[in-house]
């Protein structure tokens, strides 16, 4: 087992790696919409928090050998149900073969994000 961490997504906030590489499969933390220069949260839509989530999961899986194209499995937290459609839009360019997910609404996300993204992908190197 390897875990992986890179300065252009943001460092982890509590005990755990960004991503952890197991028999050709990446793990990653969830990603919450933080800007990795800043330490802030990046926006306050449910669009521009989901841009910088996926932008931030690219980047950690450019660390691990990995790309979006190679997800097969998300699980997504979004603190409305009402912003599904929303999310669904910015997350669809993002991730288009269409793997397994599940999605669902929660009380709270750290930072009071609106929108966290975890993956599982194979590694391609």
């Amino acid at each position: 087992m390897k875990t992986v961490n890179t300065k252009k997504a943001p460092d982890a906030i509590g005990p755990y790696s960004q991503a952890v590489i197991h028999n050709g499969l990446v793990y990653t933390s969830g990603q919450i919409p933080i800007d990795p220069q800043t330490g802030n949260l990046h926006g306050t839509d449910i669009e521009t928090q989901t841009e910088q989530v996926m932008n931030n999961l690219s980047h950690v899986l450019k660390a691990c050998g990995s790309d979006l194209s190679q997800v097969i499995k998300t699980t997504c937290f979004i603190r409305d149900m009402n912003d599904f459609a929303k999310f669904n839009e910015v997350y669809s360019r993002y991730i288009t073969q269409k793997p397994a997910r599940s999605c669902v609404a929660v009380k709270e996300l750290p930072k009071q994000a609106l929108v966290e993204v975890e993956v599982v992908a194979k590694e391609t190197e």
